[in-house]
């Protein structure tokens, strides 16, 4: 078969990248799962547990945010903004969120007033159910972060409103399941995860 010289070039480099490839090494991101239980004063809180990636970021990404905003696109969670968590407790009753730090460090609360106060640091990604109350207790001067949801979704602000819990656990059981992870895309993750849960 005759190959012309642009041909013959094109190969030579794709062959000597290969090696490269083979030997690259995966990077593993590790995964925590975390249950808020039932529901906290007006926080309807979720079957689906909360999914907390850590390392998602690759080392030397040239910039976190824009890496994740990349990876969400890419896994049909459109990101929306970059901001903080805001300081008191909140949820969203329309829709999933994938929050994603790219700055700094801080500590939230998952799961209302009485929940569980957890560490988060650049890299990690947070897959928060619907209904699950989030907030943030402290927080380093640069923490930023990058928030996404399903389906380009608007989401609600909700507020810890018992007069409005049976409200809210109503709306909370009609939001769908997403049919991709913000991470991991179709496979694992809250793929695996939510699935067993059943909802």
């Amino acid at each position: 078969m005759h190959l012309d010289r642009r041909k013959f070039c094109t190969l030579l480099g794709l062959m000597l990248l290969l090696p490269r490839f083979s030997l690259a090494e995966p990077r593993e991101i590790a995964m925590e799962i975390l249950h808020t239980g039932k529901p906290q004063g007006g926080v309807p809180n979720n079957r689906l547990p909360v999914i907390i990636y850590h390392h998602v970021i690759p080392p030397g990404a040239a910039d976190s945010a824009s890496y994740l905003e990349h990876i969400f696109q890419s896994n049909g969670w459109p990101p929306q903004w970059r901001y903080t968590v805001y300081p008191y407790t909140h949820f969203h009753s329309n829709t999933h969120e994938a929050l994603g730090v790219s700055a700094g460090s801080a500590k939230l609360q998952l799961g209302g007033e009485n929940g569980k106060i957890i560490n988060v640091q650049v890299g990690d990604v947070l897959v928060i159910p619907a209904g699950v109350g989030h907030k943030q207790i402290s927080a380093d001067d640069d923490f930023m972060m990058v928030g996404a949801y399903p389906d380009k979704t608007k989401a609600d602000l909700c507020h810890d409103e018992p007069a409005k819990l049976a409200l809210r656990l109503s709306a909370v059981s009609k939001v769908p399941l997403p049919i991709s992870d913000p991470v991991t895309g179709h496979s694992e993750g809250l793929m695996r995860e939510w699935r067993k849960t059943g909802k």
